[in-house]
């Protein structure tokens, strides 16, 4: 890749110059007039050796000069000093079309790397909570923890996806209190349609949630229901507790299906108790845990944290030592050599701390442990509201964006198979743009009509610029233009390269390296800026070029072109697991 070969080459002249080399950047200009790749090397290397930057890197373009000369350096066609002491390169001609045959030699495969080659790697998220309805923080969640999933797959790791549910706790004792207040099943009013068990369910916890929060004594019902579902000791809450993890597991089915998910592994707090209690247990003994007023605590202050409760008064196990084990279980079922755990940025204390009970209890996997977190989905007023019952769902939203869909599409010219194709996937573009756009940790303002726009920052455009280059690619089959292939140059009296390389070319060979910085980083709104960039550099290349033209010798390398675009654009959309329709 140029920017190794260019950092490769530039190490070398420090080392001429005796100057000891330390980190300096190699970064694309925002301006193209500013060249194809810019170094900061000059300004940071002059500190260093209390030189005048501008005159180091006169010094340094000069050595650099020399390489070109004795092709040492190949693929850059000049190299100019700017403001203070930027080195800024400009690359030949040459190597953008190399870039193109690389594209199209390489297929689906361009844009790979092998960061994590070989590695085993374990990442959870999604979380959906029996006995809770798939709300739109889940949504969230599996949006950022698929996108991450493969990005690690797409560097060459082996990713098992795993998901873990809460199935025992307050949530399911208030919900359960709610079952016997008002049981499912009572004979509609007014000739009322029976609602689903899982409207029924969230309905129910609702309801439960209020009187916890509003009524001691109620609260203090509720909490004996908690004690009797983690012992199994009611025969009437067993059978309202069996019925209901069914009905929730029947429904995670069909939400997985629509979101095209699959789990390796799912575990649920019910399985990870016991074996949490047993390792609390022995680590109380070694002193890592103590006992404060009839609870089981860590007491986190003495690492600049905070004191969390593993076993509570009651004598049951908390999300705490679940965790703990739910992170035996991990380590018995797979082998990992990293294991993400993706969660809202609510969690992040709480992350801390347990992080920090693991290098006690696991030390030979801590330093595998990884926490990533994001923010909330709000409305542009606000937070997101509640509505009746209980909080906006997953389900909700979508059918909400589908509904806009629908109006957007119904007077174009679809089959009934390719509306479908088109609501499902664009409803999802919309929703996962707006998501991973943020930086991780940042909140999410989900704004209905502009994250479905067909013109600019939304998912819906990336979609509908690659549907238009296809397009022009079916144009370009019907008008028999051929398609540029390596040694295609050879024929250069019929089919011609264009002298001058767009911005749109410029920006077609940046792909592996954004997907390499999105990588470490493993944040994928460096995708979601690099693929509106490159959309609106296509879009306007279109719109000044006619790319399909017989009569033209350099058609068949705009289609050559057009053809890489759709090649990355399927890519880079596929990291963010989003799918192209094949008409909008």
């Amino acid at each position: 890749m140029i920017k190794q070969k260019l950092q490769k080459a530039i190490g070398e002249v420090l080392a001429d110059l005796n100057i000891e080399i330390s980190d300096f950047g190699l970064e694309y200009p925002t301006d193209f007039a500013h060249g194809d790749l810019s170094s900061n090397v000059a300004m940071i290397h002059a500190k260093i050796s209390k030189q005048n930057p501008r005159e180091l890197a006169e010094k340094i373009v000069e050595k650099l000069n020399e390489f070109k000369k004795d092709k040492k350096l190949t693929d850059v066609e000049k190299i100019e000093i700017a403001g203070p002491g930027f080195i800024n390169f400009h690359l030949s001609r040459e190597f953008f079309t190399k870039n193109i045959e690389q594209i199209l030699e390489e297929g689906s495969n361009y844009g790979k790397n092998t960061l994590h080659k070989g590695e085993k790697i374990m990442i959870e998220h999604t979380n959906l909570n029996p006995f809770k309805p798939f709300h739109i923080g889940h949504l969230v969640n599996h949006s950022v923890g698929e996108s991450i999933s493969r990005l690690l797959e797409n560097s060459g790791a082996e990713v098992k996806r795993v998901s873990y549910g809460g199935d025992v706790g307050l949530h399911v004792a208030k919900t359960i209190w709610g079952m016997m207040d008002h049981p499912y099943g009572q004979a509609p009013k007014n000739g009322e349609i029976l609602e689903e068990p899982i409207t029924y369910i969230g309905r129910v916890y609702a309801e439960g949630d209020k009187a916890f929060e509003s009524d001691p004594i109620l609260a203090q019902s509720i909490k004996d229901i908690n004690k009797k579902i983690f012992e199994r000791s009611d025969e009437g809450i067993n059978k309202l507790y069996d019925w209901g993890r069914a009905e929730s597991l029947k429904y995670f089915e069909k939400v997985y299906a629509m979101l095209e998910m699959k789990f390796a592994y799912q575990f649920f707090e019910s399985e990870m108790a016991p074996i949490g209690m047993f390792i609390v247990e022995e680590f109380l003994q070694k002193g890592i845990f103590e006992k404060s007023e009839g609870a089981i605590v860590f007491k986190g202050e003495q690492y600049g944290l905070h004191t969390r409760v593993f076993v509570n008064s009651q004598g049951l196990p908390t999300y705490e030592t679940k965790d703990l084990g739910l992170t035996k279980r991990k380590m018995e079922l797979y082998l990992f050599d990293l294991s993400i755990v993706v969660t809202a940025n609510e969690q992040n204390d709480y992350f801390k701390v347990l992080l920090k009970v693991i290098e006690f209890v696991f030390p030979e996997i801590a330093s595998k442990m990884r926490h990533i977190s994001h923010g909330f989905l709000r409305l542009p007023t606000g937070k997101m509201s509640s509505r009746k019952g209980g909080v906006i769902t997953g389900e909700a939203l979508i059918h909400d964006v589908k509904n806009i869909v629908s109006d957007k599409i119904s007077n174009r010219e679809l089959t009934a198979d390719e509306k479908r194709n088109v609501l499902d996937t664009v409803a999802i573009a919309a929703i996962k743009f707006s998501i991973l756009k943020q930086s991780p940790g940042s909140d999410i303002i989900f704004d209905l009509e502009k994250s479905l726009s067909f013109e600019g920052d939304s998912g819906p455009y990336l979609q509908y610029s690659t549907v238009r280059a296809q397009s022009v690619l079916h144009k370009a089959v019907k008008e028999k233009i051929p398609s540029f292939t390596k040694g295609f140059k050879l024929f250069s009296r019929k089919n011609k390269i264009p002298e001058t390389v767009s911005e749109f070319e410029k920006l077609l060979s940046r792909f592996q390296d954004v997907a390499n910085h999105a990588t470490v980083e493993l944040a994928p709104q460096h995708i979601v800026t690099y693929l509106l960039q490159l959309s609106g550099a296509f879009n306007s290349y279109y719109a000044t070029n006619k790319i399909v033209d017989a009569i033209d010798g350099t058609s068949s390398y705009k289609v050559a072109m057009t053809k890489s675009f759709v090649q990355i654009m399927s890519h880079g959309l596929y990291l963010l697991g989003i799918s192209v329709p094949e008409k909008m």
